[in-house]
């Protein structure tokens, strides 16, 4: 049998495709194991045709949480919630984040997997270990003022931190538009985690969540350990090869906060930063980290 030219390239590209799929599908791993570590959920844990969980493969929330533009949303949340005194001494006196902080984020990940794609099942048990924790966390805020995590007002600060950041980065870097109504419809169905939480009355549309988060403001300021924590959210220690993929995510987050956070958590944007560099490269990097993710797991 003789080979020809054209087998020798076909030969050759299919090597590289072999090559290409093998170093895909690693990179994936590593980055799921990153990411989630030994969270992940079990195949019988999951929403099913019998148990959409709390809410199915038709809602916005599904949508919103399955898009790498997470990875944004997810820091940019952080960032936000330092602000709140009251918050910040929780995770300042009973989270060893610096420690640990690959822990905390597979707990979070974790969570956010449970109660999204999750069966009934799971996102209670989630819901109420969340809670289990939260009765432990409680003390003293540098200021003076008593703290504790099963707050139902301190909850509702974390929540919509959370649901606009995860919102905003979606908008910014995700993949497709969301209309209003589906805006509106994402607030209100992530309202339903809120309320199992034991929050306060959460927002339930766009309005409403943008008219809570401006009544927080008079009780945010960003105090010695908000400082501390954003330092180190900005430059936590990582493998040389992983920090300029970090700091792309990071300048993503802090670019999307409002104005008046960034100023409290002392952060600043060039002019013109954020259009013109900061979000083409934040948004290219979530694609390139959502194709790595959305790889065959290796056996």
């Amino acid at each position: 049998m003789r080979v020809t030219p054209v087998d020798l390239v076909s030969g050759l590209a299919g090597g590289v495709g072999d090559l290409a799929g093998s170093l895909r599908a690693r990179g994936g791993s590593q980055l799921r194991r990153g990411i989630i570590g030994d969270q992940q959920l079990a195949f019988d844990e999951l929403a099913s045709d019998e148990d959409h969980g709390l809410f199915g493969p038709s809602s916005v929330v599904w949508r919103v949480h399955r898009d790498p533009s997470m990875l944004i949303g997810g820091l940019r949340s952080l960032f936000f919630q330092t602000v709140h005194p009251l918050t910040m001494a929780g995770v300042a006196e009973h989270s060893d984040y610096k420690g640990d902080p690959w822990g905390r984020l597979n707990r979070t990940s974790r969570f956010v997997g449970a109660t999204t794609f999750g069966s009934t099942a799971t996102a209670e048990t989630a819901i109420a270990v969340v809670r289990r924790v939260h009765e432990r966390v409680r003390g003293t805020a540098p200021d003076g003022r008593p703290y504790a995590a099963n707050d139902p007002h301190l909850l509702l600060w974390v929540h919509v931190a959370e649901v606009d950041s995860f919102l905003r980065a979606f908008e910014r870097h995700g993949t497709g538009k969301l209309r209003d109504a589906d805006r509106d419809r994402y607030v209100a169905e992530m309202a339903v985690v809120a309320r199992l939480l034991g929050s306060e009355t959460p927002p339930e549309s766009v309005a409403e969540l943008t008219e809570c988060l401006e009544g927080f403001r008079p009780e945010c300021a960003a105090g010695a350990d908000a400082l501390e924590a954003v330092k180190f959210l900005s430059s936590p220690p990582l493998p040389w090869w992983t920090r300029g993929t970090y700091a792309t995510l990071a300048a993503g987050a802090i670019a999307s906060l409002p104005a008046w956070v960034r100023r409290e958590l002392k952060l600043t944007v060039p002019p013109l930063a954020d259009s013109l560099a900061i979000r083409p490269m934040a948004g290219a990097t979530t694609k390139m980290l959502g194709y790595l993710m959305s790889a065959p797991q290796e056996a």
